[in-house]
């Protein structure tokens, strides 16, 4: 396995190897089963740049002894090392002693001097492409990976997620644990009982006692099934203690007098009654079971052992089904037909089914509920409409994460322009598919309160990708790593633009604040001026500064703007900093969880889906509204704003976690920005074929919102650094909005 590409001359190797062959060697573990990498304080004072280099944290490269002894067990993930232009050097060069004792010398000044370059190293190609998109401007973030490397290529904590309880592998430690004990009160305790019940059944069937017996046997296993085996009769196994060798009792053919062999027929007899009697039952239980361990991820062992009882241990002879309890195992590895340890496992978060998270696939299921309940029942005979806009708005989440992961499988398989095509277009389906359908709606019963709808969740929104997001990466990521660093110029850059975007977006407001008392050019007499007072008024001057001479060329004119912008952006991504990726490839094996036909078909159907649900919502939400308890800005900002951005929250999240916060800041003003330049100006295109009154003018409180969370953002990333702390500030500030929110009276036109 060797790179394509290479950053060190051999006389760098050596010396590095020198100076670290006496520590790497004895500290290089797996990646996936060491979430924290031992020599990763380490690496950072012989690369020479400390602590406080803004994008080293969240990079990780193997040390030249492991890379080099190592490799051949484990391909690297992804690993970005920053280059620094000025008179030939790289970060990555031999260090001095000099350089080793003041390692701040590369730190905050070096982003101000000279020029970065981003290295990506990755185990493929396509793995390489999906990284360096998530540092291009208008393309979302996507921390999953889009292929799949063979399970055998993987860590054995992967290995263990997927194994099928049959292979008994060396163990240390109690099975007594929290989780197991858990297990009885929520699984075992009633699973047993079933065995039990049906134990004296089949013995009353007389020829239903084998299989009574083993009832009986199976009720004691799962009462508690942990560090003992299910095993069949005969099958050779390595033990690590010798044992006596089995003796296998044949029995004698019971052969009658006519000649029939009465033991067949008795066998016969009583698989019959089992299947008739006991199987069925047995069935339902363990389905059930399956259903109910599967659902919280975590007890998917759970999950795999009553499905392997339930296809292959209820059918085999009862006989031939043996329990033992396991010794400790050392060094062998030995394989029954179930042996589980735990029943709670935390690392089945990282479980995936065809590339899909295990999380987005048990949702999915909630779709198909959210279809049939909505469409089915439309005069709520069965179900509320309270509850049919809950599963509606909670369906929304698997289908953005599918919609995310085909435009990240995409564009990792596809060239820029594609890439940004898709970016733009997929990237803003979600939200798009819901403020159209509402406005249709408010259109059709001719209420402005849907408009407003709309627009608190725009705001909200934007609150949440510029305050929450931010924040809640700050927080957890500082929790892990004590102080996070990030690009502070490229923070300005991101904060810039979401001040242009802001200025854009609420100019029309603003407009309409100053020159609100203007009579329009339009209007036969002046008795359309007003000036704004009250809600009432101010409602009333919204509808009619949409045909005001001044209004609609200003509305018109920042809706090209803002799009013209996006794609300098794009533009500025493609030529100006086409420079700054230097990608390295392994020659790892891999296959593409998705193709980009499979991706494409993954997108156009999560499209249609996500607008039955979309319009669904908008259906039922109308109790919601008409609650005078909650505020309709408050039902705007929170469950329809925050709701569909939940994967990409889980993604900011995971960039945090491994110490790459600039990609956790970049999420959000990715999507705010998305939300301002490619979103509102669709709506007013929208309306501009298909008038459905809609105005682009906020009121005051989202207004004074958006601009203060601006000003507190870009204050909270000019020194680039950040903490839990400045993440609980910037959290505090969104609850204290969002409580602004819920005790702020309805709009008048609800």
């Amino acid at each position: 396995m060797s790179h394509k590409k290479s950053s060190l001359i051999p006389g760098d190797v050596e010396n590095l190897r020198r100076r670290s062959a006496a520590d790497s060697s004895e500290r290089y573990v797996e990646p996936d089963q060491h979430p924290q990498l031992p020599w990763r304080q380490s690496q950072n004072e012989w690369l020479g740049v400390g602590p406080q280099h803004p994008e080293l944290g969240a990079a990780e490269s193997p040390p030249p002894e492991a890379s080099s002894h190592h490799i051949c067990h484990y391909t690297p993930k992804c690993f970005l090392t920053v280059h620094r232009g000025g008179h030939g050097t790289s970060a990555r060069s031999t260090p001095t002693r000099g350089a080793r004792s003041t390692p701040s010398r590369f730190g905050e000044e070096g982003w101000h001097e000279g020029t970065t370059k981003t290295t990506i190293r990755a185990e493929n190609e396509v793995e390489a492409n999906r990284e360096a998109n998530n540092y291009k401007f208008g393309f979302r973030k996507w921390k999953a990976h889009v292929t799949e490397r063979p399970i055998e290529d993987q860590s054995d904590l992967i290995k263990e997620l997927y194994s099928d309880l049959t292979v008994v592998k060396p163990r240390e430690g109690s099975v007594l644990t929290l989780g197991n004990i858990l297990y009885v009160f929520l699984f075992g305790w009633w699973i047993s009982l079933i065995y039990l019940l049906i134990c004296p059944v089949m013995c009353l069937t007389i020829f239903g006692v084998p299989y009574g017996k083993l009832c009986l046997k199976m009720a004691w296993y799962f009462i508690w099934p942990f560090g003992r085996s299910l095993e069949k009769a005969g099958d050779v196994v390595r033990r690590p203690i010798a044992r006596p060798p089995k003796i296998e009792v044949i029995p004698e053919e019971d052969v009658g007098e006519d000649g029939k062999d009465h033991t067949r027929d008795s066998c016969r007899i009583s698989t019959y009654l089992w299947l008739l009697l006991g199987y069925p039952v047995l069935v339902v239980v363990h389905c059930l079971a399956c259903v109910l361990s599967w659902l919280p991820v975590f007890t998917i062992p759970v999950a795999k052992m009553n499905a392997r009882t339930m296809t292959k241990v209820l059918l085999m002879a009862p006989e031939d089904v043996q329990i033992h309890t396991l010794e400790k195992v050392h060094a062998h590895f030995l394989k029954f037909i179930i042996c589980c340890y735990q029943a709670f496992n935390v690392y089945y978060y990282k479980y995936t089914v065809q590339g899909i998270s295990i999380f987005a696939l048990n949702l999915l299921p909630l779709v198909l509920i959210t279809l049939v309940i909505g469409y089915v029942d439309h005069e709520h005979a069965y179900v509320s409409a309270e509850t049919k806009f809950a599963t509606a708005i909670t369906s929304i989440i698997p289908l953005s994460y599918f919609i995310g992961m085909g435009i990240a499988s995409i564009s990792a398989q596809s060239n820029f322009a594609v890439g940004a095509v898709v970016n733009a277009t997929f990237g803003s389906i979600t939200e798009m598919t819901f403020y159209i359908t509402a406005l249709l709606r408010g259109h059709k019963a001719a209420t402005k309160c849907y408009e407003e709808i709309v627009k608190a969740a725009l705001t909200g929104t934007l609150l949440g990708c510029i305050l929450f997001i931010p924040g809640i990466c700050m927080i957890i990521g500082g929790i892990k790593h004590r102080e996070q660093r990030f690009n502070s110029r490229s923070a300005g850059v991101s904060s810039a633009l979401l001040f242009i975007s802001i200025g854009g977006v609420f100019a029309p407001t603003l407009f309409s604040k100053i020159f609100g008392n203007l009579v329009c050019e339009s209007c036969t007499s002046a008795t359309h001026t007003f000036i704004i007072i009250c809600w009432g008024l101010v409602f009333k001057l919204f509808s009619d500064l949409k045909t005001c001479f001044f209004f609609r060329p200003l509305v018109y004119t920042i809706s090209v703007l803002l799009p013209a912008a996006y794609l300098i952006g794009l533009i500025f991504t493609l030529k100006t900093h086409s420079h700054i990726y230097d990608i390295h490839i392994s020659d790892g094996h891999h296959h593409v969880a998705w193709s980009r036909w499979r991706a494409l078909g993954v997108l156009i159907v999560a499209t249609v889906l996500m607008a039955c649900c979309a319009d669904l919502s908008t259906e039922n939400i109308e109790p919601l509204l008409m609650d005078a308890s909650i505020s309709q800005y408050f039902i705007g900002v929170t469950l329809l704003a925050m709701v569909p951005e939940l994967p990409e929250i889980v993604n900011g999240v995971l960039f945090a976690v491994q110490n790459n916060i600039s990609l956790s800041l970049e999420v959000g003003s990715c999507i705010a920005v998305q939300v301002c330049m490619i979103q509102i100006p669709l709506l007013i295109l929208f309306n501009a074929f298909y008038d459905v009154g809609f105005v682009l003018v906020f009121s005051d409180i989202h207004l004074w919102s958006s601009i203060f969370s601006v000003i507190l953002v870009n204050y909270i990333f000019m020194d680039g650094k950040c903490d839990y702390f400045q993440g609980t500030a910037l959290v505090v500030v969104y609850l204290i909005l969002l409580a602004l929110y819920f005790f702020a009276p309805s709009p008048h036109s609800c």
